[in-house]
């Protein structure tokens, strides 16, 4: 809500179990007065995790693909974001709750690395991190439309896309106010609470 100075707030998350679908059909086109239409069964070829860490002041992102989601590669994705960070800013993290986050040897890293600051959001509470907006748009135009017949064709689709994204970046803006949202939540609270 109001960012410290000199400080990076990024927001953390991977997008996990991506399959590389390839449609028995190729999809037809769009027609005056036809929708864009594709066959209901596909091929799987795989599965790729897309990692992302976006800047919510620029909309800038840094991402990367691995074929697996273990706190193996979450810690090489945070040594790749480390590396593209300039020194001398704080960098806040948000992130989920998601136990590849907590372990003991990401917990030793970013002890090892004070500059960086932990913002957990709460459990189910996705949504207040803005990198899932990133990664709707994502399946919305690299996956759910694409038919790709590997999982490198998948991942070069999405980190193609994330590269073009990054030339002319737009941060994601809320458009309700904090107040609404957060009387919102307290409502929520206050009802459950009661039952």
């Amino acid at each position: 809500m109001t960012p410290p100075d000199r400080a990076i707030v990024l927001c953390v998350d991977e997008k996990s179990q991506v399959q590389a679908l390839n449609r028995t059909q190729p999809i037809l086109p769009l027609a005056p007065g036809v929708p864009a239409r594709q066959s209901h069964d596909y091929e799987r070829h795989g599965v790729t995790s897309l990692f992302a860490a976006m800047d919510v002041a620029s909309g800038v992102t840094i991402s990367n693909c691995y074929r697996r989601h273990r706190h193996q590669e979450f810690l090489r994705f945070l040594s790749e974001v480390d590396a593209n960070l300039p020194r001398g800013l704080e960098v806040h993290l948000v992130m989920d709750n998601y136990g590849t986050h907590k372990v003991s040897k990401v917990r030793t890293w970013l002890a090892r690395h004070p500059r960086y600051h932990v913002h957990f959001t709460p459990t189910s509470g996705s949504w207040l991190n803005l990198v899932e907006r990133l990664f709707a748009e994502v399946t919305e135009r690299c996956v759910r439309r694409g038919s790709h017949t590997a999982v490198r064709q998948l991942e070069k689709a999405m980190l193609a896309y994330l590269d073009q994204r990054n030339r002319n970046p737009k941060p994601f803006v809320w458009k309700a106010d904090a107040d609404l949202i957060l009387g919102k939540v307290e409502r929520l609270y206050q009802r459950i609470s009661n039952s």
